[in-house]
């Protein structure tokens, strides 16, 4: 209607138009204003309150709701759906090369650190490799030059590589996923049993 307000019309086109819509009564017009005035001022009030009192439990149930990979990663059940989720989607070696690293950087012997370094270059970072992870040509460039005196930080950059990338792509399929949903399910109704 407001572009025709704004456009070329003749006046009679106008009343024209007009027999066609129901004029609003004074009574109506009034009792909208009051209505929108007791909406304005229970959201006022609402805001005011939540302010005052903020509330845990709507912080807990906020943060359920968006669940998010390390606290996945935390819990052995969320952990487990997600394992069996990428599994499905064939890039289940993204969560098997992020907790290898996690192994890895608990390894206290020298030893055992090139020894594991090794396995992790051969099984996930080697161009060649059986469970080939997606990470840059200079990463794994970095990596093979490391394997020759390996630290514990040695995989720091394409695990973090990796976890981004579960965290933008994998994890927000998950969550929509009917694994996770029915492990929802399940835990709902297991908290009232």
């Amino acid at each position: 209607m407001p572009k025709l307000l704004f456009s070329k019309i003749r006046f009679y086109e106008i009343k024209d138009i007009m027999p066609n819509m129901k004029r609003p009564r004074r009574i109506d017009i009034v009792l909208n204003r009051k209505r929108r005035k007791n909406d304005i001022q229970c959201l006022k009030v609402q805001k005011m309150h939540a302010e005052t009192y903020p509330s845990n439990l709507s912080r807990q149930t906020d943060h359920k709701l968006h669940l998010t990979l390390e606290s996945l990663l935390k819990d052995k059940k969320h952990l487990a759906a997600f394992c069996s989720f990428l599994k499905s989607e064939f890039s289940e070696e993204n969560i098997e090369f992020w907790l290898a690293c996690e192994a890895f950087r608990s390894t206290v012997s020298p030893d055992d650190l090139r020894q594991k370094a090794e396995e992790i270059y051969q099984e996930f970072i080697q161009p060649t490799a059986c469970r080939e992870v997606n990470v840059d040509h200079h990463v794994r460039e970095k990596i093979k030059k490391s394997l020759e005196k390996p630290s514990r930080s040695c995989f720091d950059e394409a695990q973090k590589h990796i976890y981004l990338l579960m965290e933008r792509d994998s994890c927000p399929r998950f969550l929509h996923s009917d694994a996770y949903l029915s492990l929802k399910r399940k835990s709902r109704s297991l908290w009232y049993i």
